[in-house]
């Protein structure tokens, strides 16, 4: 389930290329936007990239990309997220790049942060990026590389029906053609035939433009947390209450959804833990955290259904917490909540408590917005801007 309350009537990338030219006009895109100039003179290794440093290579992609059919044909509000990806895929490539000890260049780790450097550009832009449209373009940046990458993976079957639960598997090939027709390398139609592998491999697994379904809600729980398993399987549901895992930056109103919303649910607040045992949010919180663990286990084991109310912004947070739940056969619904940063830290200013701005600073820094992989139901509340001044602060 998602709730998007903004939702823009249309959206296109600026400078994105239209018909029946489809001119690409790179003059005015790098006099526009200061994370394309940053890739200029950063080096690529030649073996794969010998067209030159970052941005000759974000170029060519570009061009590559605007000269596929395929994208061409695509809807306006998606040739548009596709460029919008084609220029940021390797955004954080001058931040990861390094000169290894046997004089080979590397960039390992740019994909991952990539993503969250291309939420933190998107969320800047006026009017805001819609939510879908933003994730979805982080989506493709994060998991660009997977149709090169995938006879590699352990359980190359579940990596792309996990990824097909948060974006389109044919958008990741459309980049990932782009990504090797804009370079100079060796093994091009090596990887070309990788690429079109990919998509005979998702099509066949039912998940190429589209989510792969599962019999239940359940089902793909338990699909994603076992190495092996079926996903046709319908597993039997034997959960015996449920957990509602909040999660968002302090002051984007979790407290408030939760008194509108699960007013009768009992809830685990580690704010109020910090509190009741007078720890500041600076300190070290294990005591504070194993603390609200011990009371969850008393619901868990009564089979009583509560709420855990937390930041929970990385996914690493958020998956301890679920095996523990998921060891006493609770349902997990994560809400994730999310209002702009800058109404964040106005809203942190005016609380009794008020959380260091460089915590988060730090939280939003390294965020992961929850995908449906990781529970049972998942739910997405995107406040209106232009309602934030009406809502009450929490």
């Amino acid at each position: 389930m998602t709730a998007i309350l903004s939702q823009s009537p249309t959206w296109t990338f600026p400078f994105c290329p239209e018909p029946p030219d489809w001119f690409l006009d790179w003059d005015s895109i790098q006099n526009h936007f200061d994370w394309i100039k940053n890739l200029k003179g950063c080096q690529q290794d030649p073996i794969y990239h010998a067209e030159g440093d970052v941005l000759i290579h974000t170029k060519m992609v570009c061009e590559a990309l605007i000269s596929s059919t395929n994208w061409r044909q695509l809807p306006e509000k998606e040739r548009s997220i596709l460029f919008a990806a084609a220029l940021l895929h390797d955004v954080a490539k001058p931040a990861f790049t390094k000169i290894e000890a046997d004089g080979r260049i590397s960039s390992k780790g740019h994909a991952r942060q990539g993503a969250r450097m291309v939420r933190q550009i998107l969320s800047q832009f006026e009017p805001p990026v819609q939510f879908d449209i933003r994730e979805t373009v982080v989506a493709i940046v994060q998991f660009g590389s997977l149709p090169i990458w995938l006879i590699d993976k352990p359980n190359p079957q579940q990596s792309v029906i996990k990824v097909s639960q948060v974006v389109r598997c044919d958008f990741l090939a459309l980049l990932a053609e782009a990504d090797v027709r804009g370079r100079q390398c060796s093994d091009r139609q090596e990887l070309l035939d990788k690429i079109e592998l990919f998509r005979e491999f998702c099509q066949e697994n039912n998940c190429l433009d589209s989510p792969r379904q599962f019999p239940s809600a359940h089902s793909r729980f338990i699909y994603f947390r076992k190495d092996n398993a079926n996903p046709d399987a319908e597993m039997f549901d034997d959960t015996k209450c449920e957990v509602v895992l909040m999660s968002g930056l302090p002051g984007s109103g979790k407290d408030y959804w939760i008194r509108e919303n699960l007013p009768n649910l009992p809830v685990i607040s580690l704010d109020a833990l910090r509190m009741e045992m007078n720890i500041s949010p600076e300190k070290n919180q294990s005591e504070v955290v194993e603390r609200a663990k011990q009371r969850a286990k008393e619901y868990l084991r009564s089979g009583t259904s509560f709420v855990w109310n937390a930041t929970n912004t990385t996914k690493q947070m958020r998956q301890q917490l679920i095996d523990l739940f998921a060891a006493y056969k609770a349902r997990i619904r994560i809400v994730y909540i999310e209002v702009p940063i800058a109404e964040i830290q106005d809203r942190n200013r005016s609380r009794t408590a008020p959380v260091p701005e460089a915590v988060i600073q730090k939280l939003a820094d390294r965020l992961d917005i929850p995908d449906r992989t990781e529970a049972h139901q998942v739910e997405w509340i995107v406040a209106d801007p232009a309602t934030l001044g009406a809502m009450p602060r929490s």
